[in-house]
This record gives structure tokens, C-alpha cells and sequence, in this order.
């Protein structure tokens, strides 16, 4: 199993160091844009991996970076083309977050310090590592500073012991509904502190808004992770509807939709699913809040009128149903019909 360990940078001996490896690399980022650019430009084939790293041969002596770094800008910059299916990517400049990727042979791990490209960096040791480091990165968040990221590879995790299987609603004011009836209520991190993050920039006080806009972000991955952490270990089968957040962040929702963030949700339930051998299935909640989960008749409330019905009842079997608990037992049943097809 791959993970990611994050550290902390003592950015206040050596923050000045590490921008400047960072410009390098937006050189060689840019350097690649150009390339791609000037392929466009006179309809030539477009620059691959290895062509780019033809073209950067010996800059690293001259940027003051490691080999493999330069050759990890040019692989991650036609990963992330052929990613977002771009034919040019942007610019990266001095208000860039900061980035230096590295692989295992261009750093040294001792203890608290890492050593990269001769110099070196002490960062907070929160925990061990636990096997060999394979590559990462030194990155930089919105408040300027500065992590070390290491890719480790490390025994699997033992499998989870639970025996439950979650059908999950996402909503807004609800994060989750499971179809155990038990609800996961939206902490509302953003909302609640919206009118101080618009008084900061008002007052043009651009430090103390990033500093809370990052508070936010950070308490609502830590609450993301707990959630996750206890579902993945309670549950067997985890079944979520395929809503597209991405969508919904166009209408007039988008900031109640980025402050619930499902597509984090989601992204931590898949991959500690993975972790502890838990199927883990994404369906289409389609028609979940129409069907009675009871009988399988459709006349549930619809449309936008439908939206303040909380609670109906069947006209088939005369069921009373919660809106939100029907539609994750509705969406259990489908993870069944899906695993049971396959």
C-alpha cells in the first residue's frame, strides 16, 4: 500500500531557500508551456515526456536543482495535459503555490532534517515513517508555507471488522443521511464564518482572511476524515449516490455545496475503502427520493415545489417516509442490484 505522509516545514530558517527553488521549477514548468506553444503554433506533434526531457538536458546545474526534479516537472506537466485534455496549460508565476517535486534518490532522510539538492531542511516530526521513501514533494499552501510530502510504501492495512452496509444520501444541511437512519449533520464551517471573512476584506486585512479561509479548510478535511475513518471501520459495503458537485457549484448553491465538500467525501471514503477491503460503489440516485424504498412505487414529491416535503407517505402501502433515509435505503438497494449484476 502507497500513502502520503505530510510534514511541516521550519520554513523560518529556510522559507527563503525554498521559494527560490520553486521559482526554478516554474522556469522549467514555463519552459514546457513553451514548447507545447510553439508546437501549436507551427502544427508540429506535440511535445511528449521523453522530448521534454531532451530539451532540458544539463538546466538542472544551472537552476540549482536536482536531475530527477526537472525530470518529474516535465512528466507531471504531460500527465496534467493529457489529465484536463488541455493543449496548453497555464502559466505559473510568482503567486503560484510553490512546488519542487523530487524522487527518492534526490533527497536524504535523517531524522527531523531532509537533505535535497545540498541543502538542508528540518521539518515538525509528527510521526515515523513507516518503510522507504519513494519520491514527493516540497509544496506550499495559501498562507505561504512550506510542506514535505513523502510517498512511502507500507504493509497493507488490516481488513475492517464491520459487518454493516450503508446506503448514504449527501445533502446540504444534512452531509450524509445513511439509510441506518443515523444522519451526519453539515458542520456549516464557511457559513457561520462568512460575515468575519467579508468584514477582513473590507477592511482589505488580506492575511487575516487567508488565515481563516485556511482554518476553515483544515477543520473541515479534520471532520472529513473522522466520518470516513468510523464509517470505513463500522460498515462492510459503503454505497453513495453519484451527485456531481462540480455541477451544482454553477448554480446559486455553489457555496453551500463547496462548504458541505462531497467530492472530499467521497475521495476519503473511496480510498480508505480500499485500505480496509471495503466495497465501496457509487450509483445513480435517480428518482432515489421518488421510489418508496418499501415497495418500489413511484410517488414520492417532485420538482423544486417538492423540495420542503420532508416526509410522505406511500399511496401504495401506505408507508410514512423520511425523504432523506428513504433515498439512502433506495440507494442501498441499488448497490445490492449492482454488485449482485456483477
Amino acid at each position: 500500500m502507497i500513502r502520503t505522509f505530510q510534514y511541516r516545514i521550519k520554513d523560518s530558517t529556510c522559507g527563503a531557500q525554498l521559494n527560490k527553488l520553486a521559482l526554478a521549477c516554474n522556469q522549467v514548468w514555463n519552459f514546457c508551456n513553451e514548447s507545447q506553444e510553439h508546437a501549436l503554433r507551427w502544427d508540429q506533434q506535440w511535445p511528449t515526456y521523453q522530448d521534454l526531457c531532451k530539451l532540458t538536458t544539463g538546466s538542472s546545474k544551472e537552476l540549482g536543482l536536482h536531475s530527477q526534479t526537472v525530470q518529474a516537472v516535465c512528466e507531471q506537466y504531460e500527465t496534467r495535459r493529457k489529465q484536463f485534455k488541455k493543449r496548453k496549460l497555464r502559466w505559473r508565476g510568482k503567486r503560484s503555490p510553490g512546488w519542487i517535486p523530487f524522487k527518492a534518490s534526490g533527497v536524504k532522510v535523517v531524522d527531523d532534517t531532509v537533505r535535497y539538492a545540498g541543502h538542508t531542511f528540518r521539518f515538525w516530526k509528527s510521526r515515523e515513517l513507516p518503510g522507504p521513501v519513494k519520491c514527493g514533494s516540497f509544496s506550499q499552501d495559501s498562507r505561504k508555507r512550506w510542506y514535505v510530502n513523502f510517498v512511502v510504501e507500507m504493509p497493507e492495512a488490516e481488513a475492517t471488522t464491520g459487518t454493516k452496509h450503508i446506503g448514504i444520501d449527501l445533502g446540504l444541511k444534512t452531509l450524509a443521511t445513511c439509510s441506518d437512519g443515523r444522519k451526519i449533520e453539515a458542520p456549516r464551517w464557511y457559513r457561520n464564518q462568512q460575515r468575519r471573512i467579508a468584514e477582513h476584506q473590507r477592511k482589505k486585512r488580506s492575511r487575516q482572511a487567508r488565515n481563516l479561509q485556511a482554518k476553515i479548510a483544515n477543520r473541515r478535511k479534520d471532520f472529513l476524515h473522522k466520518e470516513s475513518d468510523r464509517l470505513t471501520k463500522e460498515c462492510e459495503l459503503i454505497v453513495v449516490g453519484d451527485v456531481c458537485s462540480s455541477k451544482l457549484t454553477k448554480t446559486n448553491m455553489a457555496k453551500s455545496v463547496n462548504d458541505a465538500g462531497w467530492a472530499m467525501f467521497k475521495t476519503l471514503l473511496s480510498y480508505k475503502a480500499i485500505a480496509r477491503k471495503v466495497v465501496y460503489r457509487e450509483v445513480s440516485e435517480k428518482l432515489s427520493t421518488q421510489t418508496c424504498s418499501g415497495c418500489g412505487a413511484i410517488g414520492g414529491p417532485k420538482g423544486r415545489e417538492g423540495l420542503g416535503i420532508r416526509e410522505w407517505v406511500c399511496g401504495e402501502c401506505n408507508v410514512v417516509h423520511d425523504r432523506d433515509v428513504n433515498a439512502a435505503l433506495n440507494i442501498l438497494r441499488l448497490g445490492h442490484q449492482s454488485l449482485a449484476l456483477k
